[in-house]
């Protein structure tokens, strides 16, 4: 199964990164997770031709070529980073990479609260008609205190919630599996045209 994994933030020193790549490294037998990162994308500008740059281009072929997608978020002010949004915009804007496509949310914060916030409306966005991804119902991994229990060779040194990530993680796989076995790719290809744009 080849997922991609999107490090929602572009902080260079966000323990979201970590996550992701302690997901890469402990499911590698049962998964090719390649990690993205948003850090390099321009910010959104709305471009006349719907054209986008060559590197959102590249990251929009890399969600469209994956099976699945991860995408891991800090909370900033009870919503979504920014530059998380910026990117979100690209793809609607343009590819639309993310229709149908099985997503699932994960998200670290230094307290105890942990993500809930921002992951509700990640999950409100990534219902927007121009993405509508297919996110995985049922499901939250949060991750409090991040910067105690994940280390610099990205390691998650907690047992109960690395327990927990396996047990989410194996029913996205499933999660995976059912929905690009029921989803048609006329249904895709209908969602991705709208009609206000016609004669655009």
């Amino acid at each position: 199964m080849k997922l991609v994994a999107i490090v929602g933030t572009n902080s260079d020193r966000s323990t979201n990164r970590k996550l992701l790549k302690f997901m890469a490294k402990h499911f590698a037998d049962r998964a090719d997770i390649e990690v993205l990162e948003i850090k390099e994308l321009p910010a959104f500008n709305e471009p006349e031709d719907r054209t986008a740059p060559a590197a959102i281009a590249a990251f929009s072929e890399k969600i469209a070529s994956a099976d699945g997608v991860i995408i891991t978020t800090p909370e900033y002010d009870h919503t979504i980073p920014a530059p998380l949004a910026s990117a979100l915009e690209w793809i609607a804007y343009t590819s639309r990479a993310l229709i149908n496509k099985p997503t699932m949310i994960v998200g670290c914060s230094l307290g105890a609260l942990g993500t809930s916030r921002a992951q509700a409306h990640l999950r409100q966005i990534l219902d927007a008609p121009e993405l509508k991804a297919r996110v995985m119902p049922g499901s939250e991994f949060f991750l409090g205190h991040s910067e105690q229990v994940l280390d610099d060779d990205f390691n998650l040194n907690d047992f109960e919630k690395v327990a927990e990530l396996e047990e989410h993680f194996s029913e996205f796989q499933d999660f995976v599996t059912i929905t690009n076995q029921i989803v048609k790719q006329a249904d895709t290809d209908r969602k991705k045209a709208f009609a206000w744009e016609v004669g655009e």
